[in-house]
C-alpha cells in the first residue's frame, strides 16, 4: 500500500513536470492520472489497490460514529426512564480477527462505544469479554459487533 502510494505521488509530480506546471490543480490532475495508471496495473502488485483500503478505512470509521450515536441515544433512554429497568451482562464473544492490532482496534471500538466495556481477552486472543450496560439477547449482541465493527476491520487489513 505504501508503495503504491508512494508511487502515485511520484507519477504526480512526475504528471507536473511534463506538462511544465506547477500549480497545485496540475499536482491533483497528475494524481488522478496516477490513480488510473496504478488501478490499470494493479494485478502487478502484490496488495490490492489502496484506494479500496481506504475506503474501507472511511467506512469503518463511519460505521464507528453511527454506532456511538446510537448507543449515546440508548445509554441517555436509560438514564432519563424513571425506572431503572436495565439488564447489565457480562458476555464472551469470540472472535475471526488474528493480529494483536486487529484485536486492539476492536476492544477500542468497543469500550469508545457507550454502555460497553471489552474486560479481558483470553490467552490465545480468541475470545473478547465483554460488559454490556443494557443487553437484550447475548446472541444478537455479538451478531450486532461481529456484522459491524469485526467485519470492517477485516475488510480493512485484507
Amino acid at each position: 500500500m505504501a508503495f503504491q502510494i508512494l508511487l502515485n505521488v511520484v507519477l504526480a509530480f512526475l504528471w507536473m513536470f511534463i506538462k511544465v506546471s506547477y500549480d497545485p490543480i496540475s499536482f491533483i490532475k497528475g494524481y488522478i492520472f496516477g490513480l488510473l495508471v496504478i488501478f490499470v496495473l494493479r494485478r502487478y502488485f502484490h496488495s490490492r489497490f489502496y484506494v479500496f483500503r481506504l475506503w474501507s478505512f472511511i467506512k469503518l470509521i463511519i460505521i464507528f460514529i453511527k454506532e456511538l450515536i446510537l448507543s449515546n441515544i440508548a445509554i441517555v433512554k436509560v438514564v432519563l426512564k424513571p425506572k431503572l429497568d436495565m439488564r447489565p451482562a457480562i458476555f464472551a464473544m469470540d472472535t475471526e480477527l488474528t493480529k494483536d492490532w486487529q484485536i486492539t482496534l476492536l476492544s477500542s471500538l468497543i469500550t469508545l462505544t457507550p454502555g460497553t466495556l471489552v474486560i479481558d481477552v483470553s490467552e490465545d486472543n480468541k475470545t473478547l469479554f465483554i460488559h454490556a450496560m443494557n443487553i437484550g439477547e447475548v446472541e444478537d449482541e455479538i451478531n450486532s459487533i461481529k456484522n459491524s465493527f469485526e467485519k470492517a476491520i477485516l475488510e480493512v487489513s485484507r
